[in-house]
């Protein structure tokens, strides 16, 4: 997995010297549930960082979080079956890709020095709900990793999301692989209350979620393979 991102951070860096002044480089990062996106975009904007750093002062680079446009549990109550909702969360009808749209098409305007500071939401575990304006995208964050299930996803409005990113990348992994991870993950989170009930929402929901991740995938510029590694468990 190393020298994958070694040559993901060289990459992204040579871009950047390459891009405006007044542009963002923006790469979306997706795969299934389980897949080890959210700890690449976090290890990539890190090391964007640290060079960053070498060389200027502050942070050149963010991660945000498709999980923020989560619908709300009240929302979710709203629709024609909401227990049928509820049981799918995470689902792509489980989320609002339409404000998620809306951020990236503001972060893609072009950086003047009037620019202000953007904000997207979190996700908070411990409601499990959105926790609005939590992420804030100062003007000076120019390199940004969004990552997320759905980012190359070939269905509106998450389409139209791709199409504004310089890059689309995509965490293959083995749906067993993945399975183990997502067991380990609900039961830490206190998702399920042990590893039967875990599993068996990993198959019943984030493992069918994560079948039309798959087939219903964009092209990509990069494909990233994860494999096990007790270091890559998130």
């Amino acid at each position: 997995m190393e020298s994958q991102v070694s040559r993901l951070v060289d990459k992204v860096w040579d871009i950047f010297q390459r891009t405006a002044e007044d542009a963002r480089l923006m790469i979306a990062v997706s795969g299934i549930p389980g897949s080890g996106k959210t700890e690449l975009a976090m290890i990539m904007a890190r090391r964007i960082n640290e060079i960053y750093a070498g060389q200027n002062e502050g942070l050149i680079a963010s991660v945000i979080p498709m999980d923020g446009y989560h619908l709300t549990r009240a929302q979710l109550a709203e629709m024609p079956d909401p227990e049928y909702a509820a049981a799918r969360r995470g689902a792509a009808f489980t989320f609002d890709g339409e404000k998620f749209l809306e951020l990236v098409r503001a972060l893609r305007e072009p950086l003047t020095p009037t620019s202000q500071t953007l904000y997207a939401p979190s996700f908070d575990h411990a409601v499990k709900d959105p926790v609005e304006n939590d992420v804030p995208i100062a003007p000076t964050r120019r390199v940004i990793f969004f990552e997320g299930n759905y980012l190359s996803l070939n269905k509106e409005p998450w389409s139209s999301a791709a199409k504004l990113m310089d890059e689309l990348w995509f965490v293959d992994v083995d749906f067993d692989v993945a399975r183990q991870r997502l067991i380990k993950r609900h039961v830490k989170a206190g998702i399920a209350k042990d590893e039967a009930e875990a599993e068996k929402r990993a198959n019943e929901n984030d493992l069918v979620n994560g079948r039309e991740i798959v087939d219903e995938r964009l092209e990509v510029q990069e494909i990233i393979h994860s494999s096990y590694d007790p270091e890559w468990e998130y």
